[in-house]
């Protein structure tokens, strides 16, 4: 009957009770650092602005590839980077500007230009095959685009308007 109370401190309830609270609080303090730090997590590179809390971007380079019926094969391998027209009509003479963004680090994209060489163009550059690519062909003047994905550990990707057809 006369025994001492015990301490809260000693009482492992008390630390379910009080700990866990403790602990949510200090795991979303923590996630919301982590999200401030992050910065933007967009991977888009082209131009956007923000109307009423919507991001618009310009789809005119889209919409001229779909009007010229354009689609082509990309191809990497052995350390070369060639493109092939599948449909419509491009200017065969011209320099394309191709673009390889990874999906996660803008400092290891690539912007290569291939020069017309046989039936499409192409350029010698080493790409790495170890994960997906984002990639974006157009011309020199930036009238048309084309869009597809290249994905890990494949030599070969489709490319084609994000607009008026398959993708």
């Amino acid at each position: 009957m006369n025994e001492r109370p015990k301490s809260p401190w000693r009482v492992p309830v008390f630390w379910l009770v009080v700990g866990l609270p403790l602990l949510s609080i200090v795991a979303g303090v923590g996630l919301v650092i982590i999200a401030v730090r992050s910065g933007g997590a967009d991977v888009v590179s082209d131009p956007v602005q923000r109307v009423s809390q919507i991001q618009t971007t310009d789809l005119g380079p889209d919409e001229a590839a779909a009007k010229l019926g354009l689609s082509a094969v990309l191809r990497v391998e052995d350390g070369v980077v060639e493109v092939l027209p599948a449909t419509g009509r491009f200017a065969s003479a011209a320099a394309l500007q191709l673009v390889l963004e990874h999906p996660t680090r803008q400092s290891d994209d690539l912007r290569l230009e291939l020069l017309p060489q046989g039936p499409g163009w192409r350029v010698e550059q080493a790409v790495d095959g170890e994960h997906d690519w984002v990639v974006q062909l157009r011309d020199a003047d930036g009238r048309w685009r084309l869009h597809g994905r290249l994905p890990k550990q494949q030599h070969a990707a489709r490319l084609s308007p994000s607009l008026g057809g398959a993708h």
